[in-house]
Formats: structure tokens, sequence, C-alpha cells
């Protein structure tokens, strides 16, 4: 029995380390999975980096072509938008 009890706040500590930052981290890495999935033509978008441009061409599933200024585009990775800043309606050709 006394080992139980030295058991149980190392147990209690794990639970806590659980839902105050493993839980939470996983839901930020989910949402940012479902935003990059949702990229498409028109999108204005903020990279890591601090770039704002808007979104010109989707290339792949692992590259986008933003627009960061006129007749300036340059080729982004997926994974590294950090945020959509506004959501339009995609571009007609």
């Amino acid at each position: 029995m006394e080992a139980f009890g030295q058991v149980v706040p190392l147990i209690l500590i794990l639970v806590i380390m659980y839902f105050f930052l493993i839980r939470p981290q996983q839901k930020k890495v989910k949402d940012h999975q479902a935003m990059v999935e949702a990229l498409r033509r028109g999108d204005e978008v903020v990279t890591q980096g601090g770039l704002i441009g808007k979104i010109t061409k989707v290339k792949d599933e692992t590259e986008v072509e933003v627009e960061i200024a006129k007749d300036v585009k340059i080729r982004v990775l997926r994974p590294t938008i950090a945020q959509v800043r506004s959501k339009t309606e995609p571009a007609n050709d």
C-alpha cells in the first residue's frame, strides 16, 4: 500500500502534463495542418518569416506561389505558412 502511495503523485503529474502541455500542442498541430490543406489561390497569407502576400498558384501538395509585391512572386513551402489573413474566392483564369 505504501508503494502505491508513492506512485500516485507521479501519475497525477503525468495526467496534468498531458492535459496542459501535450493535448493543446496536438490540437494546435492538427489545426495548422487543416489550415495548410485548405490553402487556395487568392488567400492572403503570412509566412513564418513575416512576409505577407497573396497566393497566386498552388503548385502541388508541398508548395505554393505567393506574390509579395507587384510582379514579385516567391515559392513557399506550405508548412511555413503561419496564418491566413483573409480567405477569398479563388481568382478565375
